[in-house]
C-alpha cells in the first residue's frame, strides 16, 4: 500500500513539474514576443527617468530646495523651468538649465518644475507657478529681486538669453564687455594649502 502511494505521488509530482515549466516557458515566450524597447533616448518622447539626472547630469535641481513663494518673499532672482520628463525638447534642454545652476546656482534659486506636479486651478496666484505657466515646454521664466518677470519664454531658449537676462537682474557686464563666465573646478590645486 505504502509504494503504490509513493509512485502515485511521484508521477503528480512529475506531472506538476511538467505543468510549470510549460507555464514558465509560456510565460517567457509572452514577455519576450510582447515587450517593446525599453530603450529611450534624447531624441524621442519615452520616459527614461529624470532628465536632469539622466541628460544633464544634474540631480540635485530636482525637487527644488523652496517653492517660488519662498523665494519671491527672500527677494533672491529666480529663474522657473517648466518641463516634462517624456519630452524630447525638455530632454535636450535639460543641459541649459544645469549650465544656469552652474553658474548662478549661488546667487538665484534655479527651480525646474514638472508641469505633471501643477495643481489643476482655476486660477493662481502670482506667488504659485501655475500662474505663469503658459501651455508648453520646455519653458523659461525669469525673475528679478523685486519678483517682476524679465524673462518669460517657451522652447529651447538659448542660454545667452537667460544668461543676459540675469546678467541684467544682477547689473553684471554684458556678455560682449567681460570675460566669459568660467565653470567653477573642484579638482584645482592650490599651492598655498600645500606649503
Amino acid at each position: 500500500m505504502i509504494s503504490i502511494m509513493f509512485s502515485f505521488l511521484r508521477k503528480k509530482n512529475a506531472d506538476w513539474r511538467r505543468l510549470v515549466s510549460k507555464c514558465l516557458f509560456l510565460l517567457t515566450l509572452l514577455l519576450i514576443v510582447s515587450t517593446q524597447s525599453a530603450l529611450a533616448g534624447v531624441n524621442d518622447d519615452l520616459y527614461d527617468g529624470n532628465i536632469f539626472v539622466v541628460y544633464a547630469g544634474n540631480g540635485s535641481l530636482v525637487p527644488p530646495k523652496v517653492t517660488l513663494a519662498q523665494s519671491l518673499a527672500e527677494h533672491k532672482p529666480t529663474v522657473l523651468a517648466f518641463y516634462l520628463d517624456d519630452s524630447r525638447d525638455c530632454k535636450q534642454y535639460a543641459i541649459v538649465i544645469s549650465r544656469i545652476q552652474e553658474f548662478y546656482g549661488q546667487v538665484a534659486e534655479i527651480m525646474p518644475l514638472n508641469i505633471d506636479t501643477i495643481p489643476a486651478k482655476k486660477s493662481y496666484e502670482p506667488t504659485e507657478p501655475g500662474y505663469y505657466y503658459t501651455g508648453g515646454v520646455p519653458q523659461v521664466v525669469v525673475f528679478n529681486q523685486s519678483g517682476e518677470v524679465v524673462l518669460n519664454k517657451q522652447g529651447q531658449v538659448a542660454y545667452e538669453d537667460i544668461d543676459d537676462s540675469l546678467r541684467k537682474v544682477f547689473d553684471l557686464l554684458p556678455r560682449t564687455e567681460t570675460t566669459q563666465l568660467k565653470r567653477r573646478s573642484f579638482n584645482e590645486f592650490s599651492s598655498e594649502l600645500a606649503k
